[in-house]
């Protein structure tokens, strides 16, 4: 077996190997520190990095009060802000109760960092994991944005109809993560416009987030196929969209680890890349 952290001799199946024993996040540590923002000491100001052993015993902080709303200018955000090893996997919808469970377990298991946008539309799914998901989210490994209550293309709505769709989804984020999903909002479909963002960024949503890489998994995709558009879209620096609507994607968690692996890339959260977080919002 090479030395841990001589990536390059790794093949594919050295790397699910050292997935399947647990020691992904020894190799992971052989990475150069980032370069971007660097989190501090506050609750729900996130460190970088994270393991499924360290998540798992470390008692996570007490949340903070939520934070009134900032509103400012929109930016729109499509990939990270400075050259790094970086990727932020972003996860919408979660009308599948299998998917949205399996992202728990995987979270869970590895330590994995994720944001998270769900609709809550879909609450009775997202609401019977909110007790498992709250101590991730204290510890700053899972984020939440707001993705709209249910869904709709808002280039159709009226500003207050938009108004309430995202005001309607951030009460229930609020009153079931214990969090604000502020500043980042990702419109339905990524349909937008600098009029849209606006009336998002005066509810304090001045993050508006879209994305340079994707899974394919806005329908139902083979994994020979999700695995496809994985090998061609994630690299350094990439917001990577993804869905919890369809299961293929949590059969392949291992594979997609050993991509990133190969790659010697560091998944994070949007706070983590940008250095926002949710005790300021």
């Amino acid at each position: 077996m090479p030395h841990s952290c001589d990536l390059g001799s790794l093949d594919r199946r050295d790397f699910l190997v050292l997935i399947a024993a647990g020691v992904v996040a020894a190799v992971s540590g052989c990475k150069k520190a980032p370069t971007g923002p660097v989190a501090s000491a506050d609750p729900l100001v996130p460190r970088i990095g994270g393991s499924a052993s360290t998540t798992s015993t470390t008692v996570p902080p007490p949340l903070p009060p939520i934070p009134r709303a900032q509103p400012g200018r929109a930016v729109v955000v499509s990939h990270a802000p400075y050259d790094t090893q970086q990727i932020a996997f972003t996860i919408d919808d979660g009308y599948c109760d299998e998917c949205v469970a399996g992202y728990v377990d995987f979270a869970e298991r590895t330590g994995f960092n994720l944001t998270l946008s769900p609709n809550g539309a879909f609450h009775d799914i997202w609401d019977t994991y909110a007790d498992r998901l709250q101590p991730l989210i204290r510890r700053g490994q899972v984020q939440i944005g707001n993705h709209t209550w249910s869904h709709p293309n808002l280039l159709m709505l009226s500003d207050s109809a938009i108004r309430r769709e995202i005001e309607r989804n951030e009460d229930w984020i609020q009153a079931t993560f214990g969090v604000t999903g502020r500043p980042w909002f990702r419109p339905p479909y990524g349909k937008r416009n600098s009029h849209t963002d606006g009336v998002a960024a005066g509810l304090g949503y001045t993050k508006i987030l879209m994305w340079n890489a994707s899974l394919g998994d806005a329908v139902l995709e083979t994994s020979d196929g999700l695995l496809g558009q994985a090998e061609k879209w994630i690299k350094a620096g990439a917001i990577v969209l993804g869905h919890a609507n369809h299961p293929t994607v949590i059969h392949v968690f291992d594979e997609l680890q050993a991509i990133i692996a190969e790659r010697g890339l560091e998944p994070v959260t949007l706070d983590m890349m940008f250095g926002t977080t949710r005790a300021y919002g």
